[in-house]
């Protein structure tokens, strides 16, 4: 959805300057008037909230006791035979809900609790966000609505039911594709009738400023743990730091860490579907491409004539059109790498990393590990994200062609 853009500048009347609005050229608020007062109110709660001691012990100890923080760093040794390189997993498949999804959910509940809301909604593609949101929801005792395409609910029934479980009421979207894109845009809908009552949490580092700002704020806690893990462990940082990219916040919570370490490669892998050459991907980082989508300027699949591009990929979680501003300009700086991984190839290592180390991975964090696979050797030291556990996603890669 989109409509003109609110200016960004600092002294903006209220505005704050501490918290990102724009990343260079991207971010910004594409977004109907009505959403404006909403987005302000969330900016200022969380500029207070991320200073407030109690808010901040309390989302620490839930994090802790409850989601499981810290995730472990995992030396995995068969996978660094395969590919000639020291090889550290930072798992956070092994969260409650399992995935790094519960951070930002967590948080963005408590956010909502202190602004007074009532009802939250959320969109979700690969179902995890949703899982998550529903969770911190029925711990928080608060409504929740999730948004979903009826294509990714096919994909992801054992995350639909578990939603439903956790008490939250599953709203099917039969536009477009069926999938997150179009879940988005209803979620979006949804907010523009409600906001009085209603916070959107936003489940990746998309949308209208402060959304990038604050899921970074929320999941930089894998980059800084998985750095003083990586130190404490081998004496050094590692030479790549590799993460899957759709939205990007497990990716953008990674890297965050490691933003000023220009020793360290950093390597955000895309959902390259069918290959990029055949137009049916979710690669719009790797592809060089730029847009508005949903209330933000980004890199953003869209044609000629500016219409959004249907993306593809056997991932739920990565069959997105569009990426997080954060990630627009650091490609546009060159500090972190873009690439794509196919289907097949992302699969593939899907069913190979369980063989040799016994963890299934989301289809997700396989795309990053089909790049780590197709880049051996070096005899250097390797951090890979494992965003996410891949029972949700056992039907769909063992009936892949």
């Amino acid at each position: 959805m989109s409509a003109r853009a609110e200016s960004m500048t600092p002294d903006s009347p209220g505005r704050a300057s501490e918290l990102e609005a724009r990343f260079g050229d991207y971010g910004g608020r594409y977004v109907p008037e009505t959403l404006i007062p909403a987005l302000d109110e969330l900016e200022r709660a969380w500029l207070r909230a991320r200073e407030d001691a109690e808010f901040q012990r309390e989302l620490s100890a839930l994090l802790h006791d409850y989601a499981g923080r810290p995730t472990p760093l995992y030396r995995a040794a068969r996978l660094s035979e395969a590919v000639g390189r020291t090889v550290f997993l930072k798992r956070e498949d092994l969260l409650h809900t399992g995935a790094h999804k519960i951070n930002n959910a967590l948080g963005q509940a408590l956010l909502a609790r202190r602004m007074g809301k009532d009802r939250i909604i959320a969109e979700t593609g690969a179902g995890q966000h949703g899982v998550a949101t529903a969770t911190a929801c029925a711990l928080l005792d608060i409504e929740c609505i999730v948004y979903m395409g009826t294509e990714d609910m096919r994909r992801q029934q054992p995350n639909v039911e578990r939603m439903r479980l956790l008490g939250a009421e599953i709203a099917p979207v039969e536009a477009g594709a069926r999938t997150l894109k179009e879940a988005v845009s209803e979620a979006i809908r949804d907010w523009v009738a409600t906001a009085d009552s209603t916070h959107y949490v936003i489940g990746s580092c998309v949308g209208p400023a402060p959304y990038p700002a604050l899921v970074r704020d929320l999941q930089r806690v894998i980059g800084d743990e998985a750095k003083d893990q990586v130190l404490d462990r081998v004496g050094r940082l590692p030479e790549r730091v590799i993460a899957c990219v759709g939205g990007g916040s497990n990716a953008i919570g990674t890297f965050t860490a490691f933003l000023d370490d220009s020793g360290v490669d950093l390597i955000g892998v895309e959902a390259g579907g069918d290959g990029l050459d055949s137009g049916r991907h979710s690669a719009p980082l790797a592809t060089g491409a730029r847009g508005v989508l949903h209330g933000a300027m980004s890199a953003v699949l869209q044609d000629d004539d500016g219409q959004i591009v249907e993306a593809h990929s056997v991932s739920a979680g990565l069959d997105y059109p569009g990426s997080g501003p954060e990630h627009a300009q650091l490609r546009d700086e060159g500090r972190v790498r873009y690439v794509a991984v196919s289907d097949v190839e992302a699969v593939d290592a899907f069913r190979r990393v369980a063989r040799l180390e016994g963890i299934v991975p989301a289809l997700e964090p396989a795309h990053a590990l089909a790049w780590l696979l197709a880049n051996p050797g070096g005899d250097g030291v390797d951090l890979v994200t494992l965003s996410g556990r891949g029972d949700k996603d056992l039907a769909e890669a063992l009936e892949f062609g």
